[in-house]
């Protein structure tokens, strides 16, 4: 057993590909992108993993939330342009890779990122699907693409806008420079900024915390949340939706538990 395989299978983490998976507590699933030596670039049999993961954990209801991560060198630095066809489509047209970032924004549960080292390119496209994105200090934000005569391609023209709004969008696509994680936190592209090396157990305890609540009311919380892209706000606010949330046993839990005085037990239903 080499030294990677022992540290592996030490820390509870199973490869899959180019993932490593763990359970770091009931209910939270942890997927660490697994390409030291490229950066974690997202090449197809990345994102084919993540994707795949993913799917899984959508029809697994002991999976409550998951946790996205890279290691402490990068989150992911971007693109495998060594998988830049030569036929003339661009990589962000191929056909793999539309349906996995697909299937990435579309989970419906909780994701979460822990950034360390460099979320660049397709790597900061990757945490804008995600719903709370916890940063080191010394990571480093940025979409480069226009150092290589090219602009974000996997979704980044239209989302950073809508996150960190137009001036300082147009600024990090126009000059390709990086923002700190500090940065990132105050501009609103991350959640919280933390000392280098604790994204990721700051992550799993937000990811824990969530995991304790109704999945059925975190899951419709997310489809709301994410309406305000896609809908009018007349449709947003449709009183339909929220009422179905009032008629399940999770609710009439939360509501027994509130007046007995103990903590609720959320089963899903």
């Amino acid at each position: 057993m080499d030294t990677h395989t022992a540290d592996t299978a030490a820390s509870g983490e199973a490869a899959m590909g180019d993932i490593l998976q763990s359970t770091p507590c009931e209910g939270v699933l942890l997927i660490r992108m697994n390409r030291p030596a490229a950066r974690n670039a997202l090449s197809i049999r990345l994102l084919g993993g993540i994707a795949g993961a993913l799917r899984a954990a959508q029809s697994d209801p002991g999976v409550r939330a998951v946790v996205l991560a890279g290691d402490d060198k990068a989150f992911s630095a971007g693109a495998d342009i060594k998988e830049m066809p030569d036929n003339g489509i661009p990589m962000w047209g191929q056909k793999e890779r539309l349906l996995a970032w697909k299937t990435i924004e579309r989970f419906p549960k909780p994701l979460l990122a822990a950034v360390e080292g460099y979320a660049l390119g397709g790597g900061c496209e990757l945490t804008l699907l995600c719903d709370i994105v916890i940063a080191g200090e010394a990571a480093r934000f940025g979409q480069p693409e226009v150092r290589i005569g090219a602009f974000p391609g996997d979704g980044g023209t239209q989302r950073l806008p809508r996150v960190i709004g137009k001036s300082r969008a147009m600024w990090m696509i126009m000059t390709g420079n990086f923002i700190d994680g500090r940065k990132a936190c105050e501009w609103g592209l991350a959640t919280e900024a933390v000392a280098p090396g604790q994204a990721l157990p700051r992550a799993c305890e937000i990811a824990r915390e969530i995991a304790g609540m109704s999945p059925i009311a975190i899951e419709m919380i997310k489809q709301e949340v994410l309406m305000t892209d896609s809908k009018p706000l007349d449709e947003s606010l449709s009183l339909e939706r929220k009422l179905l949330l009032w008629q399940t046993e999770d609710h009439d839990e939360g509501i027994a538990a509130f007046m007995e005085k103990r903590k609720p037990v959320f089963k899903g239903r």
